[in-house]
């Protein structure tokens, strides 16, 4: 098993150790061989390098069993032409990672804006608005003159029944443990016939396979103002992507915080545990940074391969992992500011690992 390690920008190296730590004492303690490859990406390989995404990066993470990327500020990067090019973006376009799961939920120890949430996101993750990686040659973004911007949004048929295949194997996992799961594909098909019209076709087509699924639509705008109102409605939410990415950070922080907000891109092979939040260049090096959000999403990968592979061990891993931070969040006042406290990203950490190893 070999997962390649990617620390990002900001607080990336900080919370990535974190992450590492907790893959180590998993390691050690249900016995799994694991190789962590460490390569450089962003202002780190800028520097050395030329480029914010070197090819090797590329080619090696094609080999492996995982991946675990920290942040990165691609929004300062340089221009492509003088290195700058998205890591998380490329990734996601040249792996296929067509899937991205998000979930959001409440802890009762913690301030939240909503009472009770406990959803997960399903976000298409390769076509859409998103300019970076909806071609296959060039760009969707582009200025046919001064003053003149246009943005291509691409839906298709293929990639829409795969999110929502995706969407409802989730719920029919979540089904073992509740009574009757909803899925709400989310949409803006009164203004965006053609195109969301193609996404909610492939949802209607894909529910028919899943009649134990309660399948319902909702317009976006409506969906945003149904999370803060009343947010225990959902349980799976599909969606495409610019409408994954944002409702997927409200939610996070309607919860509480998006430091808590684990997440994983995924295709039909290789896993990507990725920090739902961005990479706060602001507090970066001054061990604020809430690692929970990154070790989350490790969990996740973990969770993941385990299904995938038929492998128990990897299952345990992510359960005692989600455990242990269950108990961290309900225990001790332990938190990082972002939660309302006072700890640093290492000693949330270590007090994670302490609860992760007396469950072994």
């Amino acid at each position: 098993m070999q997962f390649v390690v990617l620390q990002g920008d900001g607080i990336g190296p900080e919370i990535v150790s974190s992450a590492i730590d907790v893959i180590n004492l998993i390691k050690n303690k249900l016995k799994i061989k694991i190789d962590l490859i460490h390569l450089e990406i962003g202002f780190s390989s800028l520097k050395s390098q030329g480029t914010t995404f070197p090819k090797i990066v590329l080619e090696v993470c094609k080999k492996s069993d995982g991946i675990i990327l920290g942040p990165v500020d691609h929004n300062n990067y340089p221009s492509e032409k003088d290195g700058g090019l998205n890591p998380s973006g490329l990734l996601r376009s040249h792996l296929d990672l067509y899937s991205n799961i998000r979930p959001a939920k409440t802890y009762n120890n913690l301030k939240s804006t909503v009472d009770l949430m406990d959803l997960i996101i399903v976000r298409e993750n390769t076509e859409g608005f998103y300019a970076d990686r909806n071609m296959y040659f060039g760009n969707g973004e582009f200025l046919p003159e001064p003053g003149i911007g246009i943005a291509l949004r691409k839906i298709t048929d293929k990639g829409s029944k795969r999110i929502a295949l995706r969407a409802f194997e989730i719920a029919s996992n979540l089904q073992k443990n509740k009574s009757k799961i909803n899925v709400h594909a989310i949409h803006k098909a009164n203004v965006m016939k053609l195109t969301d019209g193609i996404f909610l076709d492939a949802c209607r087509e894909v529910s028919k396979s899943f009649p134990e699924i309660n399948y319902s639509e909702m317009i976006v705008d409506a969906a945003a103002a149904h999370l803060v109102r009343n947010p225990t409605q959902f349980d799976v939410l599909v969606t495409t992507n610019m409408f994954g990415d944002i409702l997927s950070d409200l939610a996070s922080e309607l919860s509480g915080s998006l430091g808590l907000a684990g997440s994983i891109n995924v295709g039909d092979r290789i896993p990507m545990a990725q920090a739902q939040h961005g990479s706060a260049p602001d507090i970066a090096g001054k061990g604020m940074a809430n690692p929970i959000s990154m070790i989350l999403s490790v969990g996740m990968m973990f969770g993941w391969l385990g299904i995938k592979k038929n492998n128990d061990v990897f299952i345990k891993a992510n359960d005692f992992l989600h455990q242990a931070i269950n108990e961290h969040l309900m225990g001790q006042h332990c938190f990082t500011p972002d939660l309302g406290g006072e700890a640093t990203t290492k000693e949330v950490t270590s007090s994670i690992l302490t609860k992760l190893d007396l469950l072994f």
